[in-house]
């Protein structure tokens, strides 16, 4: 009699199973938001029981501030990993993180996930202390690495909150002139 075959199966660690749910949870929370999505939609996305979860992500708030957080760390290394691009080159700092900031406006999931925090921060605080952390570790990014003013800065990001706006409502030079001015500023 030959021994029996067994298969070894390789079970993922929790921290492979946390990643699983973050790229999940980018995906049902963009498409319906932070406050509107049961975590069962989250889990079954990531494969996994909303016991389990449950026991990576404790709360609902856990789950969509680090979500969030996820959101925030892609842009905030999208800029450095601009500004670094720009130094190299000899370009203006600001002009080319704007660049990068286009495109990540281009990938419908991260404005989406922008979009659902900032209407998420108005009633979960643990997302409104995040976004004002996120927001300073921004700007402090973006001013020393342009070494622009505080009027500068002001009105990257303002052009950056503008740019979110048209691009949620998919604005484009076909809507007319107040369209193409609005969306290169």
């Amino acid at each position: 009699m030959t021994p029996a075959t067994t298969t070894k199966r390789t079970l993922s660690t929790a921290e492979e199973r946390r990643e699983a749910v973050l790229e999940a949870g980018m995906d049902v929370f963009a498409d319906r938001g932070f406050l509107g999505t049961p975590t069962s939609d989250v889990a079954k996305a990531a494969g996994i029981s909303q016991a389990y979860l449950f026991r990576l992500f404790p709360t609902k708030a856990e789950l969509a501030v680090a979500v969030a957080q996820r959101s925030n760390e892609r842009i905030y290394e999208a800029f450095a990993a601009a500004a670094a691009r720009a130094k190299a080159q000899g370009a203006e700092t600001l002009v080319v993180m704007g660049q990068a900031y286009g495109e990540l406006l281009a990938d419908r999931r991260m404005l989406m996930i922008q979009i659902h925090q900032h209407a998420a921060a108005a009633s979960m605080p643990e997302i409104a202390e995040l976004s004002r952390r996120s927001f300073g570790e921004l700007f402090a990014l973006v001013q020393r690495e342009s070494g622009a003013s505080d009027e500068q800065v002001h009105a990257f990001f303002a052009t950056g909150m503008l740019l979110n706006v048209m691009a949620s409502i998919g604005a484009t030079d076909e809507d007319g002139h107040w369209a193409s001015v609005l969306r290169v500023c």
